[in-house]
């Protein structure tokens, strides 16, 4: 339990601080493309006004949502740029071709005629694994368009962006490292309470079992003195479920201390049948009908001694609220693809419409309301706390369902082919 709560513990961790990153980096980097869409604007819009020209005298600084640098005559050398003016009554064009070296006049032109087809003020174009934001500008019989290389400004960008990657994939890695070297650390207030905890079951179960064992000797040797009675008889079945209790605490304790459950593969067919034999008996005393179906060389991952208590843990609380001369099927058999081996114990549950399945697993949860059966039938709500333990120790998965009068646990266990 301490491992998986550990291992629960850093990723939680782990995944609050991706979150952090993510949120940090994804905002720097869309902020740094929007002043860098919003730079190729101003100055696309700074070059249209002067008709694809660098503007004679200083340029004033246009309102923006996030501050653009000053731009200047001589600011506007690093930008790579090209324009040309077309002249609709004798369909003449200007090219001014000074600041670019990568395009010639006539590629100019054709990209000129593309654009103006569109038909569109403003927009972009691909050209040579180049992508040119352009304005075009409409002034009576004259068209200007201007063009502008937006590799420069993009490419700060996506250094920004691949830095933020880069120091962030560090910084997680860096805490997760941290995180697993010192996560003891921070649970160790937990270990140790769970560490009493099972020490206190554990020493509390062998210390009671002492005075019930003398309990239960005093109440043979009064039988045979003086015959059985009613208080000898009660007293003898209260001892057995206050015994059958703590044998409950034990084995969920030592089911828990142990960091790695020894797994092998096992016959679940045959210790299936064992443990139905074994309880057909007691179903059949209790006025109840019993059915199984079994297939044959089924085999799974587990532990053979906990199998079997899982299979009579499920056998045995379908017993306890099964209604009277109700059913109780037990079912083993393959999963629709055969990847899997599903063990499901159902019982009659006219009463189960309206309980909160999901709870049925809460250790010492009992729905009263519902659950309602004699004192000598009576669980503690350990037993199906244990059996999912177990499940989760094979790797298998543990759910109950209600459908048509009948309440069904349902056991999940990877297959497993066993060798000849």
């Amino acid at each position: 339990m301490i491992r998986h709560f550990r291992k629960q513990f850093i990723a939680f961790s782990t995944c609050a601080l991706l979150l952090v990153i993510v949120t940090i980096v994804g905002s720097i980097s869309s902020i740094t493309y929007f002043r860098a869409h919003q730079e190729v604007n101003s100055v696309l819009r700074i070059l249209s006004d002067n008709e694809g020209e660098m503007p004679a005298r200083m340029i004033p600084n246009q309102p923006q949502l996030f501050s653009q640098p000053h731009f200047t005559r001589e600011s506007l050398y690093q930008y790579r740029y090209f324009s040309a003016t077309l002249n609709r009554q004798n369909k003449r064009m200007t090219i001014q071709d000074d600041h670019i070296l990568s395009v010639s006049p006539g590629e100019i032109q054709k990209l000129t005629q593309r654009v103006l087809k569109r038909q569109r003020t403003q927009g972009r174009v691909f050209y040579k694994q180049t992508v040119y934001a352009y304005r075009v500008k409409n002034n009576g019989e004259k068209s200007n368009v201007v063009f502008l290389d937006e590799s420069l400004m993009l490419t700060k960008a996506r250094e920004v962006t691949y830095l933020g990657i880069f120091l962030g994939t560090i910084s997680l890695l860096l805490y997760t490292v941290v995180l697993v070297l010192f996560s003891n650390s921070a649970i160790r207030p937990i270990i140790q309470a769970e560490k009493r905890q099972k020490e206190f079951i554990t020493n509390a179960g062998h210390e009671l079992k002492t005075p019930l064992s003398v309990i239960s000797a005093n109440t043979e040797m009064q039988e045979l003195l003086n015959g059985e009675n009613d208080l000898t008889k009660s007293t003898k079945e209260q001892v057995g479920r206050l015994t059958k209790l703590i044998n409950y605490f034990v084995s969920l304790a030592r089911l828990q201390e142990q960091p790695q459950m020894i797994l092998s593969v096992i016959d679940a067919s045959q210790i299936t049948n064992q443990v139905a034999d074994n309880f057909k008996n007691v179903i059949l005393q209790d006025g109840k009908h019993f059915k199984k179906s079994v297939t044959s060389g089924l085999a799974v991952r587990a532990n053979e001694h906990y199998f079997y208590e899982l299979v009579s843990i499920l056998l045995d609380n379908a017993n306890k609220y099964c209604d009277p001369h109700g059913d109780v099927f037990l079912n083993l058999k393959l999963g629709k693809r055969k990847r899997n081996v599903i063990l499901s114990v159902t019982n009659s549950f006219v009463d189960g419409k309206d309980v909160d399945y999901n709870r049925f697993f809460e250790r010492f949860y009992r729905e009263d309301k519902a659950r309602t059966v004699s004192k000598k039938k009576s669980g503690y709500g350990i037993g199906l706390s244990m059996a999912q333990s177990i499940v989760k120790s094979f790797g298998g998965q543990i759910k109950a369902s209600y459908s048509n009068g009948k309440i069904s646990f349902i056991v999940t266990i990877k297959r497993q082919i066993k060798n000849k």
